[in-house]
C-alpha cells in the first residue's frame, strides 16, 4: 500500500471515529435539554391546562407540536457542549496529542466537526423557514384555544381573551385608535376611540363608540353606540357631532390581527407572522425596526452553529496545557459574550444607532475573527 494511501484511509477512520464520538455526545445533550425544557412547561402549566380542560390526547398533540419549537435554541448549545465534551474525552485519553503527533493539523481532526456544524446550520435555517413558524402558531393556537374556551364558559364568549389599553398608530392613514379592551376571541373592542388627522397632524374627525367589532366578511369596522364628530383643523372647533347606534365605517379597514401584533412581543411572534406584519405595516410606524431585528436574527440564527463550533475547538484543545475546565470555561464565556454582543448590537439597532443589518451580523463577525484567531494560536 501506497504511504499517501494509507495516510488518506487513517484520516477518512479518524473522521468517522471523531464524527461518531461527537454524535453520540450531541443526541445526549439535545435529550437532555430538550427534556428539561418539557418539564419546566410541565411543571409551570400542566396544571392550568387541565383546568382549561384539556384531554391526554389534547396534550400530546400539544407537546407533539409544541416540540420543534425548542429546536433553534437547543441545536447551537447542544453543538457546544458536545464538542467540549468529545474533545475533552479524547484529550484525556491523550489521542488528540497523538493525532497530532503523527502530524494531522488540528483542522483535518476537527473538519468532521466543522461540517457537522454546517449541517446544523442549514438544518436550522429548514426548520426556522417552515417547521418551527408552524410549531410557534399551532402551540400558541392550542393553548389558547383551551384558555378561550375555558373563560367563555365562566364570563361569556364577549369577555374571552381581553387585551386591557390597546392602540394602534395607522400612519399610513393617519389614524391613531385607543381602545379600552380589545378581545382576542372575538375581535370586538371596547371603548374604542379613533382619532383622524390631516397632513399636518391636526385633528380632523373622532369616531368614538361603546363598542366596535371588525366585519370579517367586508373587511371593515362597525361602531356601536357612539358618534362622529368632525373638526375645523385650522380653529381645532368641533363643528360636527352625529350619534348613532351602529354604523359601519368601510373607510376603517384596520386589520386586527395587525394591531394585535404590533403590541406583541417580537420573540412571541413565528417567522412568518413577523413576515406578514412588516408587509402589511406602514414602512414609518417607529415599532417596526424591533420586528425588523427579529427577523434578521432569526435568518441569522442557524450561523450560531459556525460560532459554537469556532468557539469550542480552540478552547477545549488549549485547555490540556493546564487544565481541560480552564478551556471550557473560557469557551462557555465566550459563548455568554457573543449573545451578550448580540443584546447589546440589537438595542442599538432598534433605537437607529447602527444599521439594521450591523446590528444583527457584526456579533457573528466579531465572534468569528476571535475564533480564528484562537484557532491560530492552537495549531
Amino acid at each position: 500500500m501506497q504511504p499517501w494511501t494509507f495516510t488518506f484511509s487513517l484520516v477518512r477512520l479518524l473522521d468517522r471515529y471523531v464524527f461518531f464520538e461527537w454524535l453520540k455526545a450531541f443526541a445526549m445533550a439535545v435529550a437532555a435539554m430538550l427534556g428539561v425544557l418539557l418539564l419546566e412547561d410541565f411543571q409551570d402549566d400542566m396544571q392550568d391546562y387541565l383546568d382549561w380542560g384539556a384531554t391526554g390526547v389534547e396534550l400530546v398533540k400539544y407537546y407533539l407540536y409544541l416540540t420543534p419549537s425548542f429546536l433553534p435554541l437547543i441545536l447551537p448549545i447542544g453543538l457546544l457542549i458536545s464538542i467540549l465534551f468529545t474533545l475533552g474525552n479524547l484529550h484525556r485519553n491523550n489521542e488528540i496529542t497523538a493525532m497530532r503527533a503523527s502530524g494531522l493539523h488540528l483542522f483535518t481532526i476537527t473538519r468532521s466537526l466543522w461540517l457537522a456544524g454546517g449541517v446544523l446550520a442549514l438544518l436550522l435555517l429548514l426548520l426556522n423557514a417552515s417547521v418551527v413558524p408552524h410549531s410557534i402558531e399551532q402551540s400558541r393556537l392550542i393553548r389558547n384555544g383551551w384558555r378561550m374556551q375555558h373563560e367563555a364558559e365562566i364570563f361569556g364568549a364577549r369577555m374571552v381573551g381581553i387585551v386591557p389599553l390597546m392602540s394602534f398608530d395607522n400612519q399610513q392613514d393617519r389614524r391613531l385608535w385607543f381602545m379600552n379592551r380589545f378581545s382576542e376571541y372575538s375581535y370586538d373592542g371596547f371603548g374604542v376611540n379613533v382619532y383622524e388627522r390631516d397632513e399636518q397632524g391636526r385633528e380632523v374627525r373622532r369616531i368614538m363608540g361603546q363598542e366596535a367589532y371588525f366585519d370579517d366578511v367586508d373587511g371593515y369596522w362597525v361602531f356601536v353606540q357612539g358618534r362622529e364628530m368632525l373638526f375645523d383643523p385650522e380653529s381645532g372647533e368641533n363643528y360636527r357631532s352625529i350619534g348613532f347606534k351602529e354604523r359601519a365605517f368601510p373607510e376603517l379597514e384596520e386589520n386586527p390581527w395587525l394591531m394585535q401584533a404590533l403590541n406583541t412581543e417580537p420573540d412571541n411572534l413565528s417567522f412568518n407572522e413577523i413576515q406578514r406584519l412588516l408587509t402589511m405595516s406602514h414602512p414609518d410606524n417607529p415599532k417596526l425596526p424591533t420586528y425588523e431585528i427579529r427577523r434578521q436574527r432569526i435568518v441569522s440564527q442557524p450561523f450560531v452553529c459556525l460560532v459554537m463550533v469556532g468557539i469550542a475547538i480552540p478552547f477545549a484543545v488549549a485547555g490540556v496545557r493546564v487544565n481541560p475546565v480552564v478551556g471550557v470555561a473560557k469557551a462557555l464565556g465566550f459563548f455568554a459574550l457573543f449573545f451578550m454582543l448580540e443584546e447589546i448590537f440589537r438595542l442599538l439597532g432598534s433605537q437607529g444607532i447602527i444599521p439594521l443589518a450591523v446590528a444583527v451580523w457584526l456579533p457573528f463577525g466579531l465572534m468569528l475573527l476571535l475564533s480564528a484567531y484562537f484557532f491560530r494560536k492552537v495549531v
